[in-house]
């Protein structure tokens, strides 16, 4: 009996093993080969450097500034992020009826093309667009939205945010429903301030929801590059210009597959470590309100 459930769940699971053979762990093993030689994807010679690729961007200043640059993303976006999924969550959950749907509503962003978004918002901030067209006219203000430094990357993060709050204040939401209603009515009888209720009540209770939400953004900022490809190219100056940017270009515009593929290792090696890092920081905090 136990050899026919072992082979039952077999069965069931080997789907899953061979979509991740072939698509996660070849890839990953072609990927480690690669950074070991200086193919260009077109010449059929292929010679062994060793580890002059990694040597090589660890000492690019390129390389440097595009990893400058994902932590910028990091610390612009996630913020924004997080705060507007606890906005939504905060005014759905306030609502006395169709939750449901109003959740739906700000779902359906994350669900859209991150390509055809970016075409979008490209349309509204262009010099003709409606945004710059009405500053125009009303105030006389000309702003050169995605090809300025300054603006170009709060813009890029600010769009990404709104794609992703919708999902993020799914999971917040799930945090609000699961808080006892009660603790708020022992805090107001204590006299508690909606602000102090707030930052000592609602927000330490939704540690978990909180948690899971402060990780994945943290992961999409590591991984921006479609938006960034559409909107900037990685411009102006390179202030846009990821990690995820250096390596597509350096892999598929200058073909140095194999420096791209260290590149694509290190950028791999430094996510994981900063997650680590940053998960850590964030078990902390919980631990001071109790959180295990």
């Amino acid at each position: 009996m136990n050899k026919r459930n072992d082979k039952l769940g077999f069965s069931f699971t080997a789907p899953y093993i061979i979509f991740t053979t072939i698509f996660f762990l070849l890839p990953l093993l072609w990927s480690v080969w690669l950074a070991f030689t200086n193919w260009n994807l077109i010449s059929p010679d292929i010679k062994n450097v060793g580890f002059q690729n990694f040597i090589t961007a660890v000492k690019s200043p390129a390389i440097h500034a595009s990893f400058f640059v994902t932590y910028k993303f990091l610390i612009v976006f996630v913020p924004l992020a997080v705060v507007m999924a606890m906005v939504i969550a905060l005014l759905v959950h306030g609502l006395p009826k169709f939750k449901g749907l109003y959740l739906v509503a700000f779902f359906l962003p994350y669900l859209s093309s991150g390509v055809v978004t970016s075409l979008i918002v490209k349309g509204f901030l262009s010099y003709n667009g409606p945004i710059n067209t009405w500053l125009r006219n009303s105030y006389g203000i000309k702003i050169d939205w995605l090809g300025s430094p300054n603006t170009a990357l709060f813009v890029v993060s600010f769009m990404i945010a709104w794609k992703m709050s919708g999902y993020y204040a799914l999971i917040l939401i799930s945090g609000l429903e699961s808080i006892n209603s009660e603790i708020y009515e022992a805090a107001m009888m204590d006299g508690a301030t909606p602000r102090e209720t707030f930052w000592k009540i609602t927000v330490p209770m939704m540690y978990p929801s909180l948690y899971t939400v402060l990780i994945l953004a943290v992961g999409v900022s590591f991984g921006i590059f479609t938006e960034v490809y559409q909107l900037t190219g990685g411009g102006p100056n390179y202030a846009t210009n990821t990690w995820q940017m250096e390596i597509y270009n350096q892999a598929f515009v200058n073909l140095k597959s194999g420096y791209a593929s260290a590149i694509a290792i290190l950028a791999s090696l430094v996510t994981f470590l900063s997650i680590s890092v940053i998960r850590k920081m964030i078990e902390a905090w919980g631990k001071h309100y109790g959180w295990n």
